[in-house]
């Protein structure tokens, strides 16, 4: 049975292997997942991965966000899932083609998470990069599209701002996992924060969030341990 802290994924946005292995030390029996993202992957390496599991029986989010030619995103997928992580994030810009490519040829258990819309966007940044109005207008039309692409293609799941995860929910179903980073704690938001569309972890696990990833609430907490103990204790409250 899933209980609170399996909903919380951990991302450990550091640059070298002794800062990472404290936190998965401090971590271990607190979180549900640890989220492996470009930075520390290139730093170290698949041993990073090896690593975590000497220590932890928390799962392997590999958040690679891999976007590319669809031949070379397979390739690279296929090589990311031989480490037998939990998830592996694609970009959906490219759009059915290389999702439907990347499920096809999925060679193990890895479930594949569509990246739909970065909670770093806003409307400003959208319509910078040339979005038609009725997307920039409603980020959450944008958001569902990309969902029901993911889903068409295969993806067992996607990456969406809490603000959205229970249009998407309500309308692809509760098969579709649902991942919810730009999660704040009520506890800790701060009005300059990197990300734009932000919800709490109650709020997210209420409309449907499958795991919420936390950061920095729980990095830059003076004692980590206890920061996701609260979290998950506010987690528990929604369930």
């Amino acid at each position: 049975m899933k209980t609170p802290k399996d909903y919380i994924v951990f991302p450990l946005d550091v640059p070298d292997y002794d800062q990472a292995m404290g936190y998965v030390e401090t971590l271990k029996e607190s979180v549900g997942l640890f989220k492996v993202g470009l930075e520390l992957f290139i730093s170290q390496g698949p041993k990073i991965i090896k690593a975590i599991r000497d220590v932890s029986s928390a799962g392997i989010f590999l958040d690679l966000k891999l976007h590319d030619i669809p031949v070379t995103v397979e390739r690279a997928f296929k090589a990311a899932s031989a480490h037998k992580p939990a998830f592996v994030t694609v970009h959906c810009d490219e759009g059915g083609e290389i999702l439907k490519g990347v499920a096809e040829n999925n060679p193990g258990n890895t479930k594949i998470l569509a990246i739909t819309v970065l909670t770093s966007l806003n409307q400003t940044k959208l319509k910078a990069l040339g979005y038609r109005d009725e997307y920039t207008d409603d980020i959450s039309a944008l958001v569902l599209q990309k969902a029901r692409l993911a889903k068409s293609a295969g993806c067992q799941g996607v990456v969406c701002s809490g603000l959205e995860v229970g249009m998407v929910r309500q309308a692809l179903g509760p098969r579709l996992i649902a991942v919810t980073p730009g999660i704040r704690p009520a506890w800790t938001i701060v009005s300059k924060d990197d990300q734009q569309r932000i919800v709490t972890p109650a709020d997210a696990v209420k409309n449907g969030s499958d795991y919420v990833v936390i950061g920095r609430p729980i990095r830059d907490a003076k004692d980590p341990q206890n920061a996701a103990q609260r979290v998950a204790d506010e987690i528990a409250s929604a369930l």
